[in-house]
């Protein structure tokens, strides 16, 4: 299926799909992919825990935007019974990591699903596909809102506003410096305060958010260049419209340099910073719990400051 159509003149969308999915299908073709893929391992593997906490048996999972197969290898059959991966680029999926589940592969566009409502148990969705600004994010949520059965639970994991702040730092002070201007070298991430209300209007309630951090270490800001766009990209390198096509030597020279300097390790090395964001989200169905009725509660707030008297009397 297409990775559709280009945004129009005055359209919103800030990013190339078909552009995506060509980053996505030439970095699954990359050697090494144990190498290239450790990020999205430990989130795959931070989400499957997120599953396994919920008590219950999924008949029919969705994983959108499985890439390899990142969350269902730690994944068991008796948790899932079934799963489909889709994922806009065919190579990933080609190259998935085969595991004890019975899985079906489907070649989609994540905003585009090819299911009918009310259809999956469950929805997991790690980095792959929810990395935008939340406009355009609030897509994809909806889409999976529409195929989750009624009780059904979306689990996703999403990169954080303060994900590569390092290097997005030091280009825009290099580039300012030599070139007296920046643009966009990485994808836009969503701010914190926006999740809930994008999960809310996507429809969800009973919602769960949290974050974490993950934190590299690179010899330089070259290799952390290389390792998001190059030889062992996650096929996340920047496709915004506005995205500029090269930096000069001179500019990455100096912000090699800001790198070091500002964030750099006493062994020389310096760090990148991924902030994730996970999320929980549950599909309205009648049996699940409701709030109380405003202004039912028995027991005042400022009750809560006398409770270890009344504990200490009760014990005696």
């Amino acid at each position: 299926p297409p990775a559709g159509p280009a945004p129009r003149s005055g359209a919103l969308s800030p990013f190339d799909r078909r552009l995506k999915r060509k980053q996505k299908n030439w970095a699954a073709l990359q050697a090494e992919p144990a190498k290239c893929d450790y990020l999205r391992e430990e989130v795959g593997g931070r989400i499957a825990d997120r599953v396994f906490d919920i008590t219950r048996t999924f008949p029919l999972a969705l994983d959108v935007g499985s890439g390899r197969g990142y969350i269902a290898q730690h994944l068991t059959k008796e948790t899932v019974e079934k799963l489909i991966q889709v994922d806009v680029a065919e190579n990933a999926l080609k190259n998935a990591v085969e595991t004890e589940i019975p899985t079906f592969r489907v070649v989609a566009d994540e905003e585009f699903l090819p299911f009918k409502e009310n259809t999956f148990d469950l929805v997991v969705s790690s980095l792959r596909t929810l990395t935008a600004k939340p406009r355009e994010t609030v897509i994809c949520v909806l889409q999976i809102h529409q195929v989750l059965k009624p009780d059904g639970v979306f689990i996703g994991a999403m990169f954080g506003g303060d994900t590569l702040y390092e290097l997005r730092c030091s280009l825009q002070l290099a580039e300012l410096e030599r070139e007296g201007g920046f643009s966009p070298h990485v994808s836009p991430f969503t701010a914190v305060a926006d999740l809930g209300h994008l999960l809310s209007r996507a429809g969800f309630n009973t919602l769960t958010v949290d974050t974490d951090e993950i934190q590299v270490n690179y010899p330089g800001l070259f290799e952390v260049m290389e390792d998001l766009q190059g030889k062992c990209s996650m096929g996340e390198s920047n496709c915004s419209w506005n995205r500029k096509p090269l930096l000069h030597r001179e500019t990455m020279l100096a912000a090699a340099a800001i790198y070091r300097e500002m964030y750099g390790n006493s062994d020389g090395s310096v760090p990148a910073t991924f902030q994730i964001y996970y999320m929980i989200g549950w599909k309205y169905h009648e049996s699940q719990a409701k709030p109380a009725r405003r202004g039912s509660a028995t027991v005042s707030f400022g009750d809560l400051a006398k409770i270890e008297g009344l504990i200490s009397r009760g014990k005696k």
